[in-house]
C-alpha cells in the first residue's frame, strides 16, 4: 500500500471514529416520517447532466403536474453543479469552472442558467413556482466544503472567527469531481458549516437533497453532520445519499440517518447495468422499510442525454421488454422512483410505464418484499398488500439467449385455495387450477402478477 493511500485510510478511520461520538446526539426518529412511501419524482441528471437550465426544470414540472402528479409523482430535482456558470455536457468543466458562491462559502445558483435567482433570491423563486403546482423541490450537492471557500479563507456562518481553511483535509477528496474538499467532522466549525448550508436550503424551500460521494468509501462522519443539520434546519428535507455501492456493513447506520441510499453507481440504458443492479440488490431486501429505502438509481427511460454525461441525445436504448423488466423491478423492490428522461419528450409507451394505477398501488402499499430465488437467469420477487390481502409476484428471465419457463409454488406465496391472477401490465385475468404459477418468458422479459384468493 502506498504511503499516501495509507495516510488517507487512517484519516478516514479517524474521521469516522470522531464523528461516531456525535451519532447519539442526532435525532433519528422523526425524519423517517417524511418518506413513509418511496419518493417519486424527476431528476435532471440523465437528460441534462450538469447543464440544466431553469426553463427546462419548469417544463418538466409542468408536465408532471399535467400527467403524473395524480399517480404520486411529486419531486422535481435539480442535479449536479447548478452553481457553475460554464459547465459542459459529456463530463465536467474542471479546467476553468466559474463558481457562484456567497461570503460564507455556500454555493449559489448560476444566474445565466437560473435567472430568477437574481438579487440574492437563490432557488426560492424556482421552489415557489414548483410548490404552487403542488410539487416538491430538490437539489444535488457534493459532500464537503468548496475548494474556493478554503482558498479564500471564507468565514463559516455561526462561528466566532472560524474560516473554511480550518475544517478541511485533502484526504479522501472525491476522485471524479474536484470542487470540494473533505470536511474534518470533529473540527470546530464543521457542524456549523453544514448547519449554515441547510439553513440556506430551508430558506429556499428545498424538500429533497441528494448528496454525492458519500457512499464509497462510506463517510459516516459527514453523514452524521448532515443528518444533524437537517434536523436542526426546521424543514422536512428528504436525504438521499449517492452514489453506490453503499457497503452492506453500513446498513445499520444508513437506515438510521438517510431516507434513501444508492445500492450501485449510475444505472444507464444498457442491459448489464440492470442485471448488475438486480444482483447487488439481493442483500438489501431486509432493509426495505417505511422512511428508509434502498435506491435503484434514476430511471433511464424516455429521452435521455440531451446534454448528458453518457452518449448522444437519444430515446432509451433498452428494448420494450427490457423497459418493462426495469420498471417492474424498480416497483416491486419499492425503490424510490426518479425518472431520468426529459418528461415533455415522453411518447405514449413511456408514459404508460409511469401511470399504471395498479402498479403504482403496489409500489405504494406493498410490504414484505422478498426475493424467492435468483438462479440460472431466473428471478422471482414477491410482496404483499396488507390492505386488500393480495400477493404480488414478479418473474424475470435475465438470460441472454434462452426462452425460459419460470414457476413458483403457490404455497410459497402464502396463499391457498382458488386463486385469481391479474397481469398488471396487460390487464389479462385468469384462474390458477394448479399448485404453481408459471410464465414462459423470452430473454430479458418479465411478468408482474397480482394474486387474490377467492373466498
Amino acid at each position: 500500500m502506498k504511503i499516501k493511500n495509507r495516510i488517507a485510510l487512517v484519516l478516514g478511520v479517524v474521521l469516522v471514529s470522531a464523528a461516531s461520538a456525535q451519532t447519539k446526539k442526532v435525532k433519528n426518529s422523526e425524519f423517517k416520517q417524511w418518506a413513509q412511501t418511496p419518493p417519486m419524482g424527476w431528476n435532471s441528471w440523465d437528460c441534462y447532466g450538469s447543464t440544466v437550465e431553469e426553463h427546462e426544470v419548469k417544463a418538466n414540472a409542468d408536465y408532471m403536474v399535467k400527467n403524473l402528479k395524480k399517480f404520486g409523482w411529486e419531486y422535481i430535482v435539480v442535479d449536479i453543479r447548478w452553481f457553475v456558470e460554464n459547465d459542459k455536457a459529456g463530463g465536467y468543466n474542471q479546467t476553468d469552472p466559474r463558481y457562484v458562491i456567497d461570503q460564507y462559502g455556500r454555493y449559489q445558483p448560476a444566474l445565466n442558467r437560473f435567472p430568477t435567482a437574481k438579487d440574492g433570491h437563490g432557488f426560492k423563486p424556482l421552489a415557489d413556482y414548483i410548490h404552487k403546482k403542488g410539487l416538491k423541490f430538490g437539489i444535488h450537492i457534493m459532500r464537503g466544503i468548496p475548494k474556493k471557500a478554503v482558498e479564500d479563507k471564507l468565514p463559516i456562518k455561526g462561528t466566532n472567527g472560524i474560516t473554511a481553511d480550518q475544517i478541511y483535509t485533502t484526504a479522501l477528496q472525491c476522485e471524479w469531481l474536484k470542487d470540494n474538499y473533505t470536511i474534518l467532522a470533529d473540527k470546530p466549525g464543521a457542524q456549523e458549516y453544514y448547519d449554515s448550508i441547510f439553513e440556506l436550503y430551508a430558506q429556499w424551500g428545498v424538500d429533497f437533497i441528494k448528496i454525492d460521494d458519500l457512499s464509497r468509501p462510506y463517510h459516516e462522519g459527514e453523514i452524521n453532520l448532515i443528518r444533524k443539520a437537517i434536523d436542526k434546519c426546521g424543514r422536512k428535507i428528504v436525504l438521499s445519499t449517492s452514489p453506490g455501492e453503499t457497503p452492506i456493513e453500513a446498513a445499520p447506520h444508513v437506515t438510521e440517518h438517510a431516507n434513501m441510499w444508492r445500492m450501485v453507481d449510475d444505472v444507464w440504458d444498457t442491459w448489464p447495468h440492470l442485471t448488475h443492479l438486480m444482483k447487488v440488490s439481493e442483500k438489501w431486501y431486509p432493509y426495505i422499510a417505511p422512511g428508509t429505502w434502498p435506491d435503484c438509481d434514476m430511471i433511464p427511460l424516455g429521452r435521455i442525454s440531451l446534454r448528458g454525461e453518457r452518449g448522444e441525445d437519444r430515446m432509451t436504448r433498452l428494448t420494450k421488454d427490457e423497459q418493462y423488466t426495469l420498471i417492474t423491478f424498480f416497483n416491486i423492490f419499492k425503490s424510490p422512483l426518479f425518472f431520468g428522461g426529459d418528461l415533455p419528450s415522453n411518447d405514449a409507451f413511456t408514459l404508460s410505464l409511469l401511470t399504471n394505477k395498479e402498479v403504482v398501488k403496489m409500489h405504494k402499499e406493498s410490504t414484505a418484499v422478498k426475493q424467492l430465488f435468483q438462479k440460472d437467469g431466473k428471478i422471482a420477487v414477491t410482496s404483499k398488500n396488507p390492505k386488500d390481502g393480495s400477493v404480488y409476484l414478479a418473474l424475470f428471465n435475465i438470460s441472454d439467449t434462452a426462452t425460459e419457463t419460470i414457476s413458483v409454488n403457490v404455497s410459497d406465496l402464502g396463499i391457498s385455495g382458488n386463486v385469481t391472477v391479474l397481469n398488471l401490465w396487460t390487464g389479462a385475468q385468469s384462474k390458477v387450477s394448479t399448485a404453481a404459477i408459471s410464465a414462459e418468458l423470452k430473454p430479458h422479459s418479465s411478468v408482474l402478477f397480482q394474486l387474490k384468493a377467492k373466498k
